[in-house]
């Protein structure tokens, strides 16, 4: 997609866990599913729901551990008197857009009234482009006045009638220093032979062929049938000599911080979450991807509940503490790259050190070393058949 900001970045947690995490180059922090749906499809009732089923990413939402709480999601029902029924059940794009699409197809609700799409997968464009969206209701979200600039009109939805980003990070690479000697660069990671069988690659087409068109020296924004065959090669080997172990959604976290991997193509928001000082992430050096994930409501899902819920989270007040989080209450942030004016500002009060990191609230410069993939190349049958046939092989 070529209209958006940047996805998951930065060191994550100095703060609540002691440790800090260390990036040589480009530091980063970037099944299931709810009950009943809520108003039937096209019908926006402005009346709040009893019950707001949220799908979302693991490792996305303002947490405090100590008590095993959301206080964002606690701090809404409050407010509201709508209780949050919150799941972290998107592990990937595609694998999640097939669990629900079957529902959607059928006409049928899918039991949830928000879930959160990534831009640069061809998924969240399929599901405007069949239909399957709610329009959301603008009159409940006065607070859009906040969103930045450049998330204001994307190409896959341009005056934003469909979809609001919830955060935007980065994808690069990251290993464990235990295992390893700093991985920095895409060639490092898919030819180092002491890091055979030991490495795995994200499932996203978009994320992994810009890292790997950068090494090449190509253009990910500009694919052709040439960059796009001297990529997939360059994945093919590396799978069939062994040095690929798997490809993976998010669930790379766990085998990374055990010490199961040595290294991973990554979304840099993930790894701050693991708040280990072993595991470290950078942009690789050719250059890293960025994209946003954005909320949206699916056919039959409560529209003015969703819309209220997403007016809440662009207060920059509320959005400040969700990314920032406050030590002295026990909470951590998101520690993306917010897309809420006026959120780094509350961020410092609650939170001086997040508040003031420049990689989750990224200057010009840092976002200029970020790289966009090819909105047609996600739309080419072609090409997406030969990604699956790849990453299933």
């Amino acid at each position: 997609m070529t209209d958006r900001i940047t996805r998951r970045t930065f060191v994550r947690r100095a703060a609540a866990s002691g440790s800090i995490l260390t990036v040589p180059g480009l530091l980063a922090a970037c099944g299931g599913g709810g009950g009943g749906g809520g108003t039937s499809s096209g019908a926006t009732t402005q009346q709040l729901g009893k019950t707001l089923h949220f799908s979302n990413w693991t490792y996305y939402m303002d947490v405090n551990k100590k008590e095993h709480t959301f206080p964002s999601l606690i701090a809404f029902q409050k407010k509201y008197g709508t209780h949050v029924a919150y799941t972290e059940d998107i592990n990937d794009n595609e694998s999640f857009y097939h669990k629900i699409q079957p529902l959607l197809a059928r006409g049928q609700s899918t039991g949830r009234d928000i879930v959160v799409l990534t831009d640069n997968d061809r998924y969240l464009g399929l599901m405007l482009e069949n239909d399957y969206a709610e329009k959301l209701d603008k009159s409940a979200i006065p607070n859009m006045k906040n969103l930045v600039d450049v998330q204001k009109h994307p190409s896959f939805d341009p005056n934003r009638d469909y979809t609001l980003p919830w955060q935007s990070g980065m994808t690069g690479i990251a290993y464990n220093d235990t295992l390893t000697d700093p991985v920095l660069s895409v060639d490092d990671l898919l030819e180092n032979p002491k890091l055979k069988g030991k490495i795995t690659v994200l499932n996203d087409m978009g994320d992994v062929l810009t890292l790997v068109m950068l090494s090449n020296g190509d253009d990910p924004a500009k694919v052709t049938d040439k960059s796009f065959n001297a990529a997939m090669a360059r994945l093919k080997k590396a799978v069939d000599n062994g040095q690929i172990r798997a490809f993976t959604g998010n669930d790379y976290t766990g085998p990374l911080a055990k010490g199961d991997l040595a290294a991973a193509m990554s979304w840099s928001g993930d790894i701050p979450q693991i708040a280990s000082p072993h595991i470290h992430w950078n942009a690789a050096k050719d250059g890293g991807a960025i994209w946003t994930d954005n909320m949206l409501i699916p056919k039959g899902g409560d529209v003015y509940t969703a819309s209220v819920y997403m007016n809440y989270v662009y207060d920059p007040k509320v959005q400040g503490l969700m990314e920032g989080g406050d030590p002295k209450r026990n909470i951590t942030g998101i520690y993306y790259i917010p897309p809420v004016k006026g959120a780094g500002v509350w961020a410092k009060k609650f939170n001086p050190p997040i508040g003031s990191n420049p990689l989750i609230f990224p200057s010009a410069e840092t976002l200029n070393k970020m790289h966009i993939f090819d909105n047609a190349a996600l739309n080419n049958e072609k090409y997406v058949n030969e990604w699956d046939n790849l990453i299933t092989q």
